[in-house]
């Protein structure tokens, strides 16, 4: 376990530069950035949102099963490794949300230039707080339609991040399961995703950037677990011979 342990906490750390980087320099969210621009980061963390959210797992489940080449038995196992890893995960963040319960960017926004307050927001069922949301910016043409939509329907609280742990679960089960195959390109494609998920959750005005850096610690947590599950119940994670040949092969070809 020990060595799952190291490499995944590299993997952490990598995903950990963005978000501790933002949170000392003090930066806050502020709406009117630049419509396009938010336009792609919101298309980013559409693919973790349901139902993209979905077809995005069975998607990575299917790659990773590829890669790895477990037996049928194994196979399935590592598909419930996989799948209980990410329930796990967003089960955690749901309990963890309801006991903080601290309020998401925009929220205080609101509060502080259209005169909601937080605790009243937050008192409403979910459904009117949807709906205060639409009517608060109806008339407000700087925030962008597509991210008022999302707003009226992401009003829960903001700590930890969900979309946080699902892109950063996935991206150190890249590095957990797929480095000792040397997949170096799909761990950096998931590195890359799961930053880009990061980021866009703070310039949406969705998280502050504790909740990302407590998320992606979580995910380390359960991922530590889970790669240590799959070594133990779906057989050893290092290639076979019969592998290894292509392996090397594919090393050389990137390089």
């Amino acid at each position: 376990m020990l060595s799952i342990a190291r490499r995944t906490a590299a993997g952490a750390a990598i995903l950990l530069i963005m978000p501790l980087t933002v949170w000392l320099s003090g930066w806050m969210w502020q709406p009117g950035h630049n419509a396009m621009w938010l336009k792609t980061l919101y298309w980013i963390t559409e693919t973790v949102t349901q139902p993209w959210g979905i077809i995005t797992h069975v998607l990575l489940c299917a790659w990773f099963l590829w890669c790895l080449r477990f037996r049928l038995r194994a196979a399935l196992m590592l598909f419930a490794i996989l799948g209980g890893a990410i329930i796990v995960g967003q089960g955690v963040k749901s309990w963890v949300k309801d006991r903080v319960q601290e309020p998401r960017p925009f929220v205080v926004w609101l509060e502080k230039t259209h005169h909601v307050p937080v605790d009243e927001f937050y008192n409403l069922k979910r459904k009117d707080r949807g709906a205060l949301v639409k009517e608060q910016l109806a008339e407000q043409q700087d925030i962008p339609k597509f991210l008022r939509k999302h707003w009226q329907k992401e009003t829960g609280f903001a700590f930890p991040s969900g979309h946080t742990m699902f892109a950063a679960s996935w991206a150190l089960l890249g590095v957990g399961l797929l480095w000792p195959r040397r997949r170096t390109i799909t761990i950096a494609i998931l590195l890359v995703w799961a930053t880009g998920v990061m980021g866009s959750r703070l310039l949406l005005g969705m998280h502050w950037p504790r909740d990302l850096v407590v998320a992606t610690l979580i995910s380390w947590l359960l991922i530590v677990l889970a790669t240590w599950l799959t070594e133990r119940f779906c057989g050893p994670l290092t290639p076979p011979p019969e592998e290894k040949a292509e392996i090397a092969e594919r090393d050389q070809t990137d390089a």
